[in-house]
């Protein structure tokens, strides 16, 4: 375990091959993005630790946890996933005011969770496949779960889907969300299950501008001064990975708020 506190010395220690527990003290400021090796865990300590002005980017990693961050200003993607990166766990951050995605999670990457953070102040929040011709490296991969996340008053993504399944969208909040909340699209497979819309006027989408569309269930919501959700198809049960109980969905307005984001573990 090693603790850093400047941009460099963070840099270094990300690119090293070596298992570590990396964790974050302060505000680092780095550019574009950032290459993260596997093994690797990234916590930020306090309610104050930050990267800002670049992301972090697993290319081909695994085993790679970040927590406890908040993420601002980023010149491009705040965390990019792709290449077959797979298990990865993204859990407590704030992300908010990149100039691209905050989450992509793209090109053949696979058994991802992304789970209890805070989004806001941004348009183009998350993208689970990069691309409508990438479906040879995409299909069969691209298994993420989204869990507890407070989508608050971003504009879309929450996620888009490009051939994934199952894509598990479970428990998550979503507030005022002007273009949409969550899009299923290119045969993607998502159930958005158990969340609280409002103010959301197009809470889910089977397809999307030029996207055809994609198998998309949805059981359990609440949807609160809410258009109605499109629904097309059956979808891969996220039983068949793992077991998962429900929170009530009613009960999300109050204890997601409360608990995602930096600053909360």
């Amino acid at each position: 375990m090693v603790t850093v506190t400047d941009a460099e010395t963070f840099l270094d220690y990300c690119d090293r091959d070596e298992p570590y527990v990396i964790q974050v003290s302060g505000s680092l400021r780095i550019t574009s993005k950032q290459g993260v090796r596997s093994n690797k865990t990234i916590i930020g300590l306090g309610a104050d630790a930050e990267i800002t002005g670049g992301g972090l980017d697993m290319y081909r990693r695994q085993n790679v946890i970040i927590r406890n961050l908040r993420f601002t200003d980023a010149e491009d993607d705040s965390i990019s996933i792709q290449q077959s990166s797979h298990h990865i766990w993204i859990d407590h951050c704030t992300f908010g005011t990149g100039a691209d995605g905050l989450i992509d999670i793209v090109r053949g990457a696979d058994y991802v969770t992304v789970s209890w953070n805070h989004f806001r102040d941004h348009s183009k929040t998350m993208l689970i496949g990069h691309s409508d011709a990438n479906g040879s490296q995409d299909r069969g991969r691209l298994r993420v779960t989204f869990h507890h996340n407070f989508f608050d008053g971003t504009a879309q993504r929450h996620p888009r889907v490009r051939f994934g399944e199952p894509v598990h969208v479970y428990n998550n909040y979503y507030r005022n969300n002007t273009l949409y909340g969550v899009a299923s699209t290119e045969d993607a497979g998502v159930l958005v299950e158990g969340n609280y819309f409002e103010n959301v006027a197009h809470p889910v989408y089977s397809g999307y501008d030029e996207s055809g569309p994609g198998r998309v269930v949805e059981r359990g919501n609440v949807y609160v001064n809410c258009g109605k959700p499109e629904t097309l198809g059956t979808v891969v049960e996220p039983r068949v990975f793992y077991a998962y109980t429900l929170d009530a969905p009613a009960t999300l307005p109050l204890t997601v708020p409360a608990g995602v984001g930096a600053g909360r573990i």
